[in-house]
């Protein structure tokens, strides 16, 4: 009897172990293939536009054509040619084709910039066939993003932004667009990647999918299951040119923003903070005390900008902007453009081995920004004496009137000159080469080549593996993380 309540109270316990099992994993069940997305496509087809553009190009009538041998019976066929390729002066109809989608039932198109730049006319052909000549309401390059209108007799069908942010990878996406002018294809995938960049601009944080994306769907929306446009699609990479899974599409987090600026403005309006910035290497981390690769590093700060009216030096590492955490150099860019103008914001920076917060007020990004400057101390006109600096593998100089002339370096600039380089060495490795100009050592500023010395010195003494150079190559400012060889 014993052992009956026994094995009879051990299967109760298994049983509600098990059940609590199965309780615990529903949660985490994989969603199901969509059965079709037929009712999906049929729904947001409608508001999917193709989009043609032509461009009338000067060419030269003679260039790349053969030339017929005199007496030949061809050389009167190529006069006639010629001469009539003058009277139209020679030009020739370049036309580009893309796909766009509608966000506003008086005709908002959005596409991307590269589908219409430069265009002389652009057509939008609707999905009843109908075409429309397009107005350009504004475009923005460096999202590579573009607004149309177009005036159509009835209110059309749109499409809404989703939030691009709550998708996630894994989740399956549409894609509908216009591939090699065939008019309207959907194909599906799902989200690959999030947060891509593949240089194309500034601002890169590409969705990736494997959604099939071709040559024509530049500018097309990518939808989520509940019909809301998460993306644009703007770039595949292929070896071939044509699909091979790999897609990326601007988030909607971006271009939602993006457009609506246009929209308003005709052009965007970005945040601007005036600095110039590099990459956090474990190197330049272990140089400046920070526990892991974090930041943006502050290369060079321009003149009159926001940054300099805040104290921001060169040499800050940037770790928080605004609340926003900078967890890459890539981040700050963004962050930055993506915050109102003329916006206080709390800038959290490393400096000299402390956080510090730093208030700023945020001006606006214009294309163009003046250069930075400098003055120059007074110097001798003696011979220099050279100083080698064997943990680093540099000899360098004192700048004088004969070092500028010789290497070609403006009077603005101030340092220490390098003028050889040790193969193998850990300057070697950070491609310093004789001409560069040491500015700053451990975001200290030199002149003679002992504070160097002593500057290393003293990072092996704090038990540092690197030191910190901040270099002035042809005018151009860069941190470079310098091994030391302590023997």
């Amino acid at each position: 009897m014993v052992k009956i309540n026994f094995c009879l109270s051990s299967y109760l316990w298994i049983s509600y172990f098990i059940v609590a099992l199965t309780l615990f994993a529903l949660p985490v069940s994989a969603r199901s293939t969509p059965d079709s997305f037929a009712d999906l496509a049929q729904k947001l087809s409608p508001a999917v536009v193709n989009i043609s553009s032509s461009q009338l190009i000067s060419k030269n009538p003679r260039q790349g054509l053969p030339k017929a041998p005199p007496g030949s019976p061809f050389e009167d066929f190529f006069k006639e040619f010629l001469e009539k390729n003058r009277k139209d002066g020679g030009r020739r109809q370049a036309t580009s084709l893309g796909s766009g989608f509608i966000i506003d039932k008086s005709g908002f198109v959005v596409t991307n910039n590269h589908v219409i730049a430069e265009a002389d006319e652009i057509k939008v052909k609707l999905h009843d066939d109908s075409i429309h000549v397009a107005k350009l309401i504004g475009r923005d390059p460096k999202t590579d993003l573009a607004l149309l209108k177009i005036e159509p007799k009835k209110d059309l069908p749109f499409v809404s932004w989703g939030n691009s942010k709550s998708a996630r990878v894994g989740d399956w996406v549409l894609a509908i667009g216009n591939p090699f002018g065939l008019g309207g294809t959907v194909t599906a995938g799902i989200i690959s990647a999030r947060q891509r960049d593949i240089r194309q601009g500034p601002y890169d944080s590409f969705l990736q999918t494997d959604a099939s994306i071709n040559r024509g769907n530049s500018g097309g929306p990518m939808f989520n299951m509940r019909g809301k446009v998460i993306g644009v699609n703007t770039a595949i990479f292929s070896p071939t040119g044509g699909s091979v899974g790999v897609g990326f599409s601007i988030p909607s987090s971006i271009a939602k923003s993006v457009v609506a600026q246009l929209k308003e403005f005709g052009r965007t309006k970005r945040g601007w903070l005036g600095v110039r910035i590099q990459e956090v290497t474990s190197e330049i981390a272990d140089s400046l005390g920070l526990e892991k690769t974090i930041g943006a590093l502050v290369a060079e700060v321009s003149v009159g900008g926001p940054a300099e009216k805040s104290n921001i030096l060169a040499g800050d590492v940037i770790l928080r902007f605004d609340g926003k955490t900078v967890q890459q150099m890539r981040d700050l860019p963004r962050i930055v453009a993506e915050t109102r103008i003329g916006k206080p914001v709390k800038v959290d920076v490393w400096r000299k081995g402390k956080r510090q917060i730093i208030n700023v007020l945020v001006g606006e990004l214009e294309e163009e920004k003046p250069v930075l400057s400098a003055t120059s101390p007074a110097e001798s006109s003696g011979k220099p004496k050279n100083s080698e600096i064997e943990s680093i593998g540099l000899a360098v100089t004192e700048i004088t009137k004969s070092m500028r002339e010789q290497y070609n370096v403006p009077d603005d600039i101030r340092g220490v000159l390098v003028t050889g380089v040790v193969a193998g060495s850990g300057s070697a490795e950070k491609g310093l080469k004789p001409g560069d100009i040491i500015v700053e050592v451990n975001q200290e500023e030199v002149s003679l080549p002992g504070q160097i010395t002593a500057k290393i010195n003293q990072a092996i003494k704090n038990g540092r593996n690197s030191i910190l150079l901040l270099v002035n190559r042809n005018g151009t400012l860069r941190f470079h993380a310098v091994r030391i060889d302590k023997n």
